[in-house]
């Protein structure tokens, strides 16, 4: 895995020089974000598709219930 000293030298690199610091935190979270759910697949801690689907289904008929 990529240092998180890395990881930040390369979000700022792609970057423009005239990114507001919001820009930066939401690039560092959505690679951080990434990162968790590529460890996730590779660690075998996900949902089936279908299973994801049908929990969805559940909630929105659910709501829309009320």
């Amino acid at each position: 895995m990529e240092a998180a000293k890395e990881t930040v030298r390369g979000v700022l690199d792609r970057l423009p020089d005239d990114c507001s610091l919001d820009d930066i935190i939401y690039h560092l979270y959505v690679v951080s974000r990434i990162q968790r759910g590529l460890d996730d697949s590779q660690t075998g801690a996900t949902v089936p598709h279908a299973q994801a689907m049908q929990e969805l289904r559940q909630r929105w008929l659910s709501k829309s219930a009320k």
